[in-house]
């Protein structure tokens, strides 16, 4: 019995192709995020020293603008400003305040947070007698400039005009006091606007190019591995119709050299197969025709004996071996794989045999269902008359029933005699094997019934399931898997 896969490999595809293609996906991906990675950590380095550099040199401009303000008189500050806003010429927004401003910052950001700790530890430097520094990012729709809760959005577009862009940016926020109820506004955009872009991993631009990237390979991987893997699909289709008894062309030695080898030896295995089936029927033929002649010259000189009892008791040991070599015939018979498997409709084919056992005078019951099964017709019949011939014999009435489970069929034949004792399952199907309560109900059998119809079931790709009844009795079912298909009952 096969073992269902468990834990994860029950995840993985059945097939090899589904597999082979899983495991490149897998390495691309697994590449991609790696060297992604990578890329980003060094990227992300890179961007801390240049946003350390960046925000220095903000510092020390800011650190310039602080002080030249300081040294203009405070009635001129205003008039200043003005002029900036009118003229431009520098590259802060520049504002005075009688108290620092309310920054609703855009929160912690790894490159955000070097840009402030560098800007004040350069303002700090070039402004040691300024000690009330503030230093935020805030975002332009959220910025408020003035004390009286002027925003940014509210300013004339040219006094803006440089820290406002179409796609907004983040803006750095300085306050310094310069005199009590003096504080310098200073605001501007990094040279490299969108600097916070540069430290993230994932980008819907880095993601779009890894799709693709992973699409391409997908795309030309399938078909490679579909053609890989073309030649073991042959051969498998080879080695289940080979089991079937169908006659299938040599396989063609073109491929791979692994697959050229075992091509060649899945041919000279089946010759050699074929040839030992071949001799197998030759030698049986020859036994039973070699063993009939000394059968009846044994027959005719039992008749010859004067002692009645000496006689039957000769003519029963003849008997016996004569069933004996019949018995090993029709092993061979029951196991010949070249009949060609046809579509079989079981409600007529099952009647058939039905009313055979009723007519003989026993008890048999089925009701039509309605299937057919892909089989080779005498060697089923064998089977299930075998099965059915068990259950009559042992169980003197007998149920058939057939029913569709997922791919396969299942025919069901159960009696109503003892059963089986449970640890005797097992033994069934040993040749000339029986058990006790079976020699009782039939002495003339040979104990190959059983054997022989699960060979036919092997043979066309299925199983004989033995088990006891619930209720009483025993059911012998025989599992077909080759494509059953509904039809009209006859």
């Amino acid at each position: 019995m096969n073992k269902r896969p468990g834990g994860w490999a029950r995840c993985l595809p059945q097939s090899l192709l589904g597999r082979l293609t899983l495991l490149m996906v897998a390495g691309v991906m697994l590449t991609q995020l790696a060297g992604n990675y990578i890329w980003a950590s060094q990227r992300r380095a890179e961007s801390q020293v240049e946003v350390a550099n960046a925000a220095q040199q903000l510092g020390h401009s800011a650190a310039s603008a602080v002080r030249f303000f300081v040294s203009l008189p405070p009635n001129y500050r205003p008039l200043i400003i003005q002029q900036f806003g009118e003229m431009g010429g520098t590259r802060f927004f520049v504002n005075l305040n009688r108290k620092p401003v309310a920054a609703e910052s855009i929160g912690p950001q790894p490159l955000a947070d070097i840009a402030i700790a560098t800007v004040q530890s350069t303002l700090h430097a070039d402004l040691p007698n300024h000690a009330n520094v503030r230093v935020a990012f805030v975002w332009p729709e959220q910025l408020v400039v003035g004390d009286d809760g002027t925003r940014l959005s509210a300013l004339p577009e040219n006094r803006v005009r440089q820290i406002m862009l179409a796609k907004p940016a983040p803006v750095l926020l300085m306050q310094v006091e310069m005199e009590p109820g003096h504080w310098l506004y200073l605001a501007t955009l990094m040279p490299s606007p969108y600097f916070l872009d540069s430290g993230k991993l994932f980008t819907r631009d880095h993601l779009l190019l890894h799709a693709l990237s992973l699409l391409a390979v997908v795309m030309l991987s399938i078909p490679v591995v579909r053609w890989t893997t073309r030649p073991l699909a042959a051969l498998s289709e080879a080695a289940t119709a080979f089991g079937n008894g169908e006659r299938m062309p040599a396989l063609p030695e073109t491929g791979s050299r692994e697959f050229v080898n075992t091509a060649r030896a899945f041919g000279a295995m089946r010759e050699r197969i074929g040839r030992y089936i071949d001799d197998r029927e030759r030698l049986f033929v020859s036994i039973s025709h070699d063993l009939r002649t000394p059968i009846m010259r044994l027959k005719l000189r039992a008749e010859l004996l004067d002692d009645d009892t000496l006689r039957a008791e000769f003519h029963e040991d003849i008997d016996e071996l004569e069933m004996m070599v019949k018995g090993a015939l029709q092993c061979v018979k029951d196991s010949d794989i070249h009949e060609t498997p046809t579509e079989i409709r079981l409600d007529s084919f099952l009647a058939r045999m039905v009313r055979g056992a009723q007519l003989a005078g026993h008890e048999v019951s089925f009701e039509p269902v309605g299937l057919s099964v892909t089989a080779k017709p005498l060697a089923l019949k064998r089977a299930i008359g075998n099965l059915l011939e068990n259950a009559l014999h042992y169980g003197e009435r007998a149920q058939i029933a057939v029913r569709a489970v997922g791919s396969s069929i299942r025919i069901a034949v159960r009696d109503h005699g003892p059963g089986v004792p449970e640890d005797a399952l097992a033994q069934l199907f040993e040749p000339y094997v029986r058990l006790e309560h079976g020699r009782k109900q039939n002495s003339s059998g040979m104990g190959l019934g059983l054997g022989i119809a699960r060979g036919i079931a092997q043979a066309h790709g299925g199983q004989l399931l033995l088990q006891n009844a619930e209720g009483g009795g025993f059911c012998a079912t025989l599992v077909l898997p080759n494509g059953s298909t509904s039809v009209d009952a006859d």
